[in-house]
């Protein structure tokens, strides 16, 4: 146990001008570009570059294309931000906080290897491909939030290359292209008793560099204090925060920012930052043909409708829910078959006692209803049920903002998960709704489930649901079996595209509440739903026009009443304004105003990092009640029509009081046509439960509130994961961890849950902490010798103070990785180049023969001709070695029959093939080795023939590892003209060479 003092970081409106006079004298290193957005205003560096906003153009640009390749209407570049959608938001979100998290996290904050730091560029690159591979896997897993942790750590180590190395100094205008791709040519690195700079002694270093760098062509990177000592000679990182700058050499070459204060090479900043940009779009393009378009979109939630996600209690008492759900799952279905707004996942999760699942998780809706279909309600007894199991791997397998519906009539048999679930559920901010047709207390006559046992049930068992679905955001609804379809109305109502909370508020019981909330021009529909038994309510329009829900029709709104659930629709049109409801109830009542609307907002909490790298960096769990934290919002899917602008956020309490107002700063913030972030001060953390609401106004200057329902629970706690290992088949891995206690001397118990049962040990620890005293501890998983690689194991740590309700939470994600990683991608080696192009070139064709091998151990995978006009041709066995050296000219005449016997055969199929051979052309989809090769490890023979007016084209190869080789063919008449830069004779610039080629020819004669 390692315990000591933590200081607290001050409070009240003087915080940032202490950080501001603070942040010069620090005597810490900073590392690569900035991390955020905020960082420009603590640099004061207005005009840099960011982490954040290199990964978030890079991510926006490559997805735009995506879209126009795929769509059949080209829109204009606003219209496509807009209908990406607050879900591609918050995905980009999730890669901008690993990136930045490379900066904060203790395993690598301080690593040269993630910053390309200390000369460190060959681990460097070793780790760029490993993350890679990493990313493949967890796409093709459709693991998609590990997926974007791993890329967003590739990121942060790639764009941070330009920026501490001495690439842009060397006159490089293209990206290092090495880094990524192992054939590519490699730039030595200068040896470690090289010396490479030369003393500078002022902030900005200009020729401080040795001209021996630049005329040997040798790669450097600067040595920050926080990392390996510095051997004499060699460059310093440099600027204010790196003690290294004044040991010799003095001075440094870092391109973080525009301040000399903090970059001595700041001059170069924005050209390392453009590399930094293109080398990001690059490897996104990679990824887009390694993965496809498709799961390219869903890595990033693009155009990403609401997830059904039901999860189901399937014993015999269960008969009419199942039919509910049912026949509500086909009626979205239905109405949204001929629609954009299809939902594109959909989960169901059954479950009794003591099964649970299996997990069915679809893309198609008619598959997912014959799962509901083939549910049958059987068996029963003991009324406690797995239902907390059941929505932990509904969490698992849903989306980001889902919102989740569980049917049952039965209390949690396993209530040492709701840790986990309330981790889970906050984590991916999903909303869990329980629709529970069994009453909490006995009423004699009422239907019950066939119990063994004859003793009465408590009357809180169904306390923790209530718990859950508060603090989730969603809703508890006690109905019964003859209302259950009615009340399922709100499955339909919370899945529709576009939905906004105008309002979430729990009513005391007995007591005449009033309430208010804003519907603004871009609301197009209200929707009210109010849990509970009402005696009064009365709802009055920005009009002063009034209607008695309970009492029939009326002009404003239109009421369906089931047990347990009133639902009210608003009158089209609706008007703009403020909206009350005054209400009186019988018993514990919550209040859910939902509207139509394209503008919505997410938002986190964040803490200043002035140790290694000035930003903010994100709190994970909830927040530290009574220090100053900032908050963090993005308004998203702005639509081009509707101009709003923002003034504050607000800290709500549950009963919809107004605990804080904070202001926000828009002059540095972030923003898109149709996405804004913009960050507030919030001075002391409220000790009570609340939730967020972002306020601002319209074009037409009407008060606009938007509402994030779940509520964030304040803690004097705080629990950091400090590493991330990969998970490898058959061995152990370590979390390491650490609590930091706000509060005064306690004990507490630690709690680790993950979904796949790879924890060694799972039951709590418990330890003393200090006050204000720090413990560090681990957890270790044994992965099985049989887990397949790509799979995501969740893991969550909860950690509780024994004496108070005191509690915190971190959620982590670790991939399934090989011992031995192939990193190494497929060659494609020449055997000869034909070409005899006169002036007319459409009277004559060049082609090309070569060998497609994969260089690493996990076989080929796929092939595509991704650029070209001619055909590609592949081939089992080698052609006869005297067909090749007689090519002539009326070899190329019976080629032009091929291309056109192609043509004619696409009407029927994607690839022409037969036995022992297959053509493709540029624009069908690759070709899977698995479905026509015999073996994955065994060399192809191709063959590229082309009419002399076009004279490139491009062909993509896959191994199964994910690693993806780039084949240029070019004609010899082309090629002439630039010896410089690839090889005469050849027809690819990244041709492996003989060696392939010969291994290639080899086999083939011995097969």
């Amino acid at each position: 146990m390692t315990q000591g003092r933590r200081i607290r970081a001050g409070s009240g409106k003087q915080v940032l001008w202490f950080i501001f006079a603070y942040l010069p004298l620090l005597a810490l290193p900073s590392e690569g570009f900035l991390p955020n957005f905020w960082s420009r205003v603590l640099t004061l560096s207005w005009d840099s570059y960011t982490h954040q906003y290199m990964t978030e153009q890079a991510i926006l640009t490559v997805t735009q294309e995506v879209l126009r390749d795929t769509s059949d209407q080209h829109r204009a570049l606003a219209e496509d931000e807009v209908r990406l959608g607050r879900a591609f938001w918050r995905a980009v979100g999730e890669v901008v906080s690993s990136n930045a998290d490379t900066d904060f996290m203790i395993s690598t904050k301080s690593d040269p290897v993630y910053h390309f730091d200390s000369e460190r560029i060959k681990d460097g690159i070793l780790m760029l491909r490993q993350l890679w591979t990493q990313t493949v896997l967890s796409v093709r897993a459709k693991e998609y939030q590990s997926a974007r942790s791993s890329l967003g750590q590739l990121f942060h180590s790639l764009q941070d290359f330009y920026s501490h190395s001495n690439w842009v100094e060397m006159g490089q205008k293209s990206i290092y292209l090495h880094l990524m791709q192992p054939e590519e040519p490699a730039t030595p690195v200068a040896p470690e008793d090289k010396p490479t700079c030369s003393d500078c002694f002022t902030a900005t270093c200009r020729n401080n560099l040795l001209p021996a760098l630049t005329h040997t062509q040798l790669l450097t990177t600067g040595y920050p204090s926080s990392s390996t000592s510095k051997p004499h000679g060699k460059c310093s990182h440099g600027g204010i925060l790196d003690k290294n700058t004044v040991l010799r050499a003095k001075g440094g070459i870092n391109k973080d920012s525009t301040s000399p204060v903090f970059s001595p090479h700041h001059y170069l900043h924005k050209e390392a930052a453009t590399l930094a940009t293109e080398a990001t779009q690059a490897v996104l393009r990679d990824l887009k043909d390694t993965v496809g378009d498709e799961s390219l979109l869903r890595l990033f939630s693009v155009k990403q409708k609401p997830a059904l996600v039901f999860v189901l209690d399937t014993t015999g008492s269960m008969f009419e829910e199942i039919t509910a759900a049912r026949l509500r799952a086909h009626s979205i279905i239905q109405s949204r078959t001929s629609s954009a707004d299809q939902t594109s996942t959909f989960v169901l999760v059954p479950f009794h006692d003591p099964d649970v699942g299996p997990v069915y998780e679809e893309e198609d809706p008619n598959t997912f209803m014959q799962h509901l279909e083939n549910l049958i309600a059987l068996g029963g007894g003991d009324e406690p049920e797995m239902c907390f199991s059941a929505i932990l791997l509904a969490l698992t397998h849903s989306p980001p903002l889902s919102d989740i519906f569980v049917f049952t009539d039965a209390s949690p048999k396993d209530a040492h998960l709701f840790d986990a679930v309330k981790a889970l559920a906050l984590k991916k901010q999903s909303k869990i709704t329980f629709l529970l047709t069994e009453d909490p207390y006995y009423t004699p006559g009422r239907k019950r489930r066939k119990r063994r046992s004859k003793e009465l049930l408590p009357s809180d068992r169904f306390s923790l649901y209530s718990s859950l679905s508060s603090l989730s955001g969603g809703l508890t609804v006690f109905t019964t079996d003859f209302d259950i379809q009615g009340v399922s109305a709100i499955v339909e109502d919370h899945t529709a595209a576009d939905k906004v909370t105008l309002l979430h508020v729990e009513a005391d019981p007995e007591l005449t509440s009033d309430y208010s909330f804003r519907v603004d021009s871009s609301v197009k529909k209200v929707i009210l739903h109010i849990t509970g038994t009402l005696v009064e309510c009365i709802l009055t329009s920005p009009s002063d026009q009034s209607q008695s829900l309970l009492s029939g029709k009326g002009p404003l709104a239109e009421l369906e009443h089931s047990q347990g659930l009133y639902r009210i629709s608003l009158l089209l049109p609706v008007q703009s304004g403020q909206w009350k409801l005054r209400a009186m109830s019988d018993g514990h009542v919550t209040f859910n105003v939902i509207g139509d609307s394209t503008v919505d907002f997410l938002y986190y909490f964040a803490t200043l990092a002035n140790e290694t790298h000035p930003g903010l960096a994100r709190v994970e769990g909830s927040p530290i009640a009574g220090l100053p934290a900032y908050l963090v919002m993005y308004a998203t899917s702005l639509d081009s029509d509707t101009e709003v602008s923002f003034s504050h956020g607000t800290l709500l309490g549950a009963k919809g009081e107004s605990l804080q107002q904070v202001k926000l700063d828009t002059s540095s913030s972030s923003s898109y046509q149709a996405w804004k972030e913009v960050v507030g001060l919030v001075e002391s953390v409220p000790a009570v439960p609340f939730c967020v609401q972002l306020s601002g106004q319209d074009s037409r200057g009407n008060k606009l509130d938007r509402v994030s329902t779940e509520m964030i629970h304040p803690t004097h706690v705080e629990i950091q994961v400090l590493s991330v290992p990969p998970l490898v088949p058959g061995h152990v891995s370590t979390v390491g961890f650490q609590i930091l206690n706000h509060g005064p001397a306690r004990l507490f118990d630690l709690t680790a849950d993950d979904d796949c049962d790879y924890l060694q040990m799972k039951g709590p620890q418990r330890f003393p902490v200090a006050e204000q005293g720090l413990y560090r501890s681990e957890v270790n998983l044994l992965t099985p010798a049989t887990a397949l690689a790509g799979a995501t194991v969740t893991l969550t740590l909860t950690v509780h103070d024994l004496d108070s309700p005191d509690s915190n939470f971190a959620v982590t994600y670790l991939t399934v990785v090989p011992l031995h990683p192939d990193t190494s991608p497929p060659s494609c080696s020449v055997a000869r180049v034909q070409s005899d192009c006169p002036s007319v070139c459409n009277q004559s064709s060049w082609s090309v023969s070569l060998v497609v091998s994969d260089n690493g151990r996990s076989g080929l995978a796929a092939l595509q001709l991704q650029k070209g006009d001619g055909i590609f041709t592949l081939f089992h066995r080698a052609p006869f070695l005297e067909d090749i050296s007689d090519e002539s000219g009326n070899k190329q005449k019976q080629t032009h029959k091929d291309n056109k016997a192609s043509e004619d055969h696409r009407h029927h199929h994607h690839h022409h093939h037969s036995d022992h051979k297959t053509r493709l052309k540029a624009g069908e989809p690759p070709l899977n080795m698995s479905a026509w090769a015999h073996s994955s490890s065994q060399p192809l023979w191709a063959e590229y023939t082309s009419s002399c007016c076009s004279g490139q084209a491009e062909v993509l190869v896959w191994d199964r590892a994910g690693n993806t080789k780039r084949c240029r063919l070019t004609s010899v008449e082309q090629k002439r003209t630039d010896r410089s830069s690839e090889t005469s004779g050849t027809a690819a610039s990244t041709f492996t060479g003989a060696f392939s080629l010969i291994s290639g020819l080899l086999w083939f004669l011995l097969a």
